[in-house]
């Protein structure tokens, strides 16, 4: 790659957008919240996350003002990969979209760029990671089309993003993965889950089977199964770690990246306010940094941490760094690391008497050590001291789901804050 000047990394850093998954209204607030500078969502029809809540007609407004309101950008997802069935459907849906101001569409297919084309000229396209965009005559072609960003495939290195950079006009930007699962297929292009559930991961049904414990099996011997490695329970064969660049970011945005995209329409939440949290922080803090040094680019360990504090695997840099090894697999299991659980979300707060208005989310008791975390800072410990309901009636613990509370706090809470703790406390 070439070297670039600290004021060329500094602009670069400062015009990085931030992207974050949005699987329902409530996950589109919280990523916006939390830092992210555009949000990609899918709708109940034509994406490729079908099982994820998703939107429609009747909420697309509301998400497209909460966000167009905060200066913010909200990509819409048609990325099926379209059969002949759906193909009068796509025209009488891209029909209606035309009504909303959506600030780009992602698509894969080149028949429903072509649909886009003759029904919504105007719109902007984003090219999803579906299409495999692995070298820069592929880049070039789509931009000559008239896409306006390419999603990269997830199988490239650095260098080759890169050399893609340096071969692209200016006004079209790049987008690659920068946190979230990874698919063993290439960029998602899997048949797997289709044969042995037939559910269609090139329509957003994937069922996961990457993630499954397999065995080996010979065909004389139909009962009688081998581990492949020889643990005792089978093996993860397929079983990705989870990709996580925050170490990285300077690396992504010096090789061309222009939007950090993180993975996860399905995830919760609270998943997707800490993990977009981390990443703002992680920028703005590369940003300051650039701003009085030329030295290496350190992140600082607390930001980082707040990535332990979410459902997540094992991480790895994926193909970032050339060819994955085996230590990007985890054949093991296929489980979770969790070690904090949602407890709550501020809804209010009274300064005068230090009362905060809690929605409960998790079981959580008097006595435990409660992590609270907002936009606006990284994270403080409180005690919960005191648990009343509505009514002023005390409680010893918090077991009913989206219970509303009153809690006392030594230091300030706002709303939208999070309260979260170890499972261990």
């Amino acid at each position: 790659m070439t070297a670039k000047t600290n004021d060329e990394k500094l602009r670069l850093a400062e015009k990085v957008e931030l992207l974050a998954p949005a699987g329902d209204m409530e996950r589109l607030k919280y990523a916006i919240m939390y830092g992210a500078d555009a949000v990609y969502f899918g709708s109940e029809e034509f994406s490729l996350r079908a099982k994820a809540q998703n939107f429609n007609t009747n909420n697309i407004r509301e998400a497209l003002d909460f966000c167009h309101e905060r200066g913010k950008k909200a990509y819409m997802t048609v990325n099926i990969y379209a059969h002949n069935d759906d193909i009068s459907g796509l025209y009488e849906y891209i029909e209606e979209l035309k009504k909303f101001d959506i600030d780009a569409f992602i698509v894969s297919d080149p028949g429903v760029i072509s649909i886009f084309k003759k029904i919504h000229p105007a719109a902007e396209l984003h090219l999803s990671t579906q299409a495999n965009t692995t070298n820069y005559e592929a880049a070039k072609f789509w931009a000559d089309l008239g896409i306006k960003r390419i999603v990269l495939a997830r199988e490239l290195s650095l260098r080759e993003i890169s050399k893609i950079r340096t071969e692209l006009p200016a006004d079209v930007t790049l987008e690659a993965f920068c946190q979230g699962a990874m698919c063993i297929s290439y960029s998602g292009r899997c048949l797997l889950s289709n044969f042995l559930s037939n559910r269609d991961a090139n329509r957003g049904e994937c069922s996961h089977p990457c993630r499954w414990e397999y065995s080996l099996v010979e065909k004389k011997r139909e009962d009688e199964y081998y581990p492949v490695i020889e643990d005792g329970r089978g093996t993860y064969i397929m079983n990705s770690k989870d990709l996580s660049m925050i170490d990285h970011i300077d690396d992504l945005i010096d090789a061309g990246v222009g939007s950090l995209k993180i993975e996860g329409r399905m995830k919760t939440a609270y998943y997707v306010a800490t993990v977009v949290h981390a990443y703002r922080l992680a920028i703005d803090a590369y940003v300051d940094h650039l701003k009085v040094s030329d030295s290496p680019f350190k992140l600082p360990a607390e930001i980082k941490d707040e990535l332990t504090k979410i459902s997540h695997r094992d991480f790895t840099t994926g193909f970032y760094y050339g060819t994955p090894d085996q230590e990007a697999q985890n054949y093991v299991d296929s489980s979770y690391i969790r070690e904090y659980s949602f407890i709550g979300i501020v809804k209010d707060y009274d300064k005068e008497n230090g009362i905060a208005t809690v929605e409960q989310r998790n079981k959580f008791s008097v006595g435990d050590i409660i992590e609270v975390t907002g936009p606006d800072i990284i994270s403080f410990e409180e005690v919960a001291c005191r648990i009343t309901d509505e009514e002023g009636n005390e409680q010893s613990d918090a077991p009913h789901p989206q219970q509303i509370l009153k809690m006392k706090f030594k230091n300030e809470v706002k709303p939208n804050y999070i309260l979260r703790k170890k499972k261990d406390t």
